[in-house]
């Protein structure tokens, strides 16, 4: 198990440094979508679930499979099919002929990295399959609590709702999800480059392990540390109020919300370099960590009003506060 050192600034350095060789690592496969990559990382480095959305074959499986396989440690791959059951994600209770027993046998989540591949596809039922373990680390099966490993991190990937044989996930799941991202059309530059990895017969899983599963949660420890100071912890609670006061929602973001804003905030400062969240850091995590909880009423929607732009307004209009710098 790697170790770091002992002193805060030390720690916040290592954690930059490894950071960094996990982003190079990944950008090895998944050309020009840097800001991408960065903001996965962050929400990993925060104990967040991830998805990623957006239109088929822009390499959404792709990327989410080049960052669990620069990650050591164990890693399922859950197909959302229709017919997916959820037993197929939590596991099952089987009989065991030689004991005259039950036991449980464990399903895909029991992983450190649990890829979800089209989880829109997935029938409602079956999508709250992952509520618990999403929220809590642990399923319940046949009245029994099972603890899932540390780290458990789920990295989704959807197709937009409008797409043919999609199911809109519930509410209650996106809450669940620390940051929604999108990967969009790489440049004609980039994109020559993912042809002739296409014609190499390049896959993501040629990548080797950079990070260990250790050194990942030890990531983790370290900045659960940051320093929020209470001017900013305020400041992130009047954005997500914000944002339950806005007459084209007909949902804001809930407190769970709040709790994702500071900890991804936390994470982007780490990796930063810094061993204290600066409103700037609560201001770029805002989009991925709130548009996605925000819900329109049918008349926003039919007038084409956006939860991203309405973030950016709610950003430009609440007032940043002044703390000491390093405090």
């Amino acid at each position: 198990m790697t170790t770091y050192s002992t002193t805060q600034n030390d720690q916040i350095a290592w954690v930059q440094r490894r950071a960094s060789d996990l982003i190079r690592n990944v950008e090895h496969f998944i050309h020009g979508k840097t800001a991408v990559v960065t903001d996965l990382l962050v929400g990993l480095l925060a104990e967040g679930h991830i998805l990623i959305e957006d239109v088929p074959g822009v390499a959404k499986t792709s990327l989410a499979k080049a960052v669990a396989q620069s990650v050591g440690g164990s890693m399922r791959r859950l197909q959302f099919t229709p017919d997916l059951l959820p037993s197929d994600v939590v596991g099952v209770q089987m009989f065991d002929m030689n004991r005259r027993e039950f036991s449980f046998r464990e399903g895909p989540v029991f992983a450190n990295i649990v890829l979800g591949d089209e989880i829109n596809r997935a029938s409602p039922k079956t999508q709250s399959a992952l509520l618990e373990a999403m929220a809590e680390r642990q399923v319940t099966v046949d009245g029994v609590s099972y603890p899932l490993p540390r780290p458990n991190l789920v990295i989704a990937t959807q197709n937009p709702v409008d797409q043919q044989g999609t199911y809109a996930l519930p509410e209650a799941q996106l809450d669940r999800f620390m940051m929604l991202l999108r990967v969009g059309y790489p440049s004609h530059e980039y994109e020559v480059q993912i042809v002739g990895d296409a014609l190499a017969r390049r896959l993501p899983e040629q990548l080797e392990p950079v990070l260990s599963i250790d050194e990942l949660q030890q990531m983790i420890d370290v900045v659960r540390g940051v320093f929020v100071a209470p001017a900013l912890q305020a400041y992130i609670v009047t954005i997500t109020g914000a944002t339950r006061t806005i007459p084209q929602l007909r949902l804001g973001a809930s407190p769970r919300a709040s709790n994702a804003l500071a900890q991804a905030a936390q994470a982007a400062a780490a990796m930063s370099g810094r061993s204290f969240v600066t409103a700037d850091d609560i201001k770029r995590m805002a989009q991925p960590v709130l548009a996605h909880r925000l819900v329109l009423t049918p008349e926003a929607a039919v007038q084409e009003h956006r939860a991203d732009t309405i973030v950016d307004r709610i950003l430009t209009a609440v007032p940043v506060p002044a703390t000491p710098v390093g405090v």
